[in-house]
């Protein structure tokens, strides 16, 4: 599993898209911090929704695989005057947090686990991590995303400062894709850096993440559509979950 390198220094311009505050808004609406402060954020990236959590009055901690992201998040909280523990494990190695009363997954961070043992591991250790009454947040992409949105490409980005080319690649393994981008970054004045990065993920069938979840013993699990409360489509590109033990 790539652990981002130097994508971690263009990550949040890209990612500019993504509507964190509904995501936050999804988890303080269920869970919010006044009954439920202790929130551990897995895949935290470079902080941006860690930090808006923390904003949100939860007691929060984030943790990733990338060294880099976590200097980025750390040097964000910093910024913004504030404090959280940071922990570079993989997600799948999750140890060391006891009665959690919340864990989010965002922004597909767990579509980076190639293997189903991975998942369930993950999933396991999350429910052994929280509370009696805890909550689990995380989304995927859809499995009509991973074949065939992610095949529409490449795909280009160009803000005068970064450019980048992502050509994306069906992989044998079911609903898994290779990620292939090229970074031009600009270092000063008409000069730009090239570096590439590459990544793989993949996603499994809705039915597939409840059952597992009722199995390891979540309850009351949730799964909503495109940071709507609809239930998934067809053509829905990104899946959310809700459960509790």
């Amino acid at each position: 599993m790539n652990s981002y390198g130097r994508f971690a220094e263009v990550y949040d311009q890209l990612m500019e898209d993504i509507p964190y505050d509904q995501y936050v808004e999804w988890i303080t609406k269920h869970a919010p911090a006044t009954t439920h402060s202790k929130l551990l954020d897995v895949g935290c990236g470079t902080g941006v929704m860690l930090s808006m959590l923390l904003k949100s009055g939860y007691e929060a901690a984030g943790l990733d695989l990338s060294e880099e992201m976590l200097m980025m998040a750390n040097t964000r909280l910093q910024t913004q005057g504030q404090q959280a523990l940071l922990v570079c494990q993989s997600m799948d190695e999750l140890d060391g947090f006891v009665d959690l009363d919340v864990v989010c997954i965002p922004i597909d961070s767990i579509n980076y686990l190639q293997e189903w043992s991975q998942v369930k591991e993950t999933l396991k250790r999350i429910y052994e991590s929280l509370r009696k009454g805890g909550q689990l947040f995380f989304d995927v992409h859809s499995l009509y995303k991973m074949d065939t949105i992610f095949m529409d490409g490449p795909f280009t980005y160009d803000d005068g400062e970064v450019t980048y080319i992502w050509h994306t690649e069906a992989l044998e393994t079911p609903h898994t894709v290779e990620h292939d981008m090229t970074f031009f970054v600009e270092v000063e004045e008409d000069l730009f850096e090239r570096f590439d990065e590459q990544h793989i993920q993949r996603s499994f069938a809705v039915d597939d993440y409840v059952q597992l979840l009722q199995e390891i013993g979540f309850t009351n699990i949730h799964v909503t559509a495109d940071f709507s409360e609809q239930a998934p489509t067809a053509e829905s590109e990104r899946i959310f979950f809700h459960a509790v033990k």
